[in-house]
């Protein structure tokens, strides 16, 4: 039983183990709520076992190992989010509806972070997610390698304010004598406030301008009078 067998589908159901009441999907979904509730970190193949109330013995019958269950749970979180080509609007309101889920997936799964970092084998929605979003590109005149690109780009941009908001420490409101003489810029920024956590503002700031130089560049590519349709 290898995970890619596992993300695929290409595993015959366990002959050994409970006949009722479990089952892979369930398998997932209750190592997700574990994670959710007390993170990565906490989730063992004998805290999940106890969870589903069955013995390990039996939870190995339907997963073979942490790394194959945390596969199983990455693609499953992305699978409960929408395929960016299904959306509304045309390539950019599709880019920033899809950046938008993943974003708030993110806040709401923060150990989902651990796992896009790591060398997790991709699986059938995560691959889905990859051929939508690129599939939303193609209207707007981008090579192949700048459509591929585009995705790289703004699922990092995405990945990394999602970061930045979950390890935010509060601003100081005070700063160390003579700061002022020494960092004029950044003193000047702490009084206004700017270096203060603002998840939100920020996130929906960069998203903006990260499409609005896709845009440009999308203009550059298409023939003068067109207009990038849906």
């Amino acid at each position: 039983m290898t995970i890619e067998d596992l993300l695929w589908g290409r595993v015959r159901r366990p002959t050994r183990g409970p006949k009722q009441g479990l089952d892979l999907e369930r398998v997932i979904t209750v190592a997700v709520e574990v994670a959710d509730a007390d993170g990565l970190a906490a989730l063992t193949m004998n805290r999940l076992a106890k969870a589903l109330g069955v013995g390990a013995a039996s939870l190995y019958t339907y997963v073979p190992g942490k790394p194959a269950l945390e596969a199983l749970m990455l693609d499953w979180i992305i699978g409960t989010g929408p395929l960016p080509h299904t959306l509304p609007g045309g390539w950019r309101e599709r880019l920033e509806a899809g950046a938008r889920a993943d974003w708030y997936g993110y806040r709401a799964h923060p150990w989902v972070l651990h796992l896009t970092v790591a060398q997790v084998t991709p699986g059938p929605n995560l691959v889905a997610w990859y051929d939508s979003t690129l599939a939303v590109l193609e209207p707007t005149g981008l090579t192949e390698p700048e459509k591929v690109d585009v995705v790289e780009s703004l699922d990092a941009y995405v990945r990394g304010m999602a970061r930045s908001a979950l390890d935010a420490a509060p601003a100081r409101d005070d700063a160390p004598d003579g700061a002022e003489k020494v960092y004029p810029a950044l003193v000047r920024a702490a009084k206004a406030g700017a270096l203060a956590p603002r998840a939100e503002e920020s996130f929906e700031f960069g998203l903006a301008r990260l499409l609005d130089g896709v845009e440009a560049l999308v203009r550059e590519r298409l023939l003068p009078g067109m207009e990038a349709s849906p």
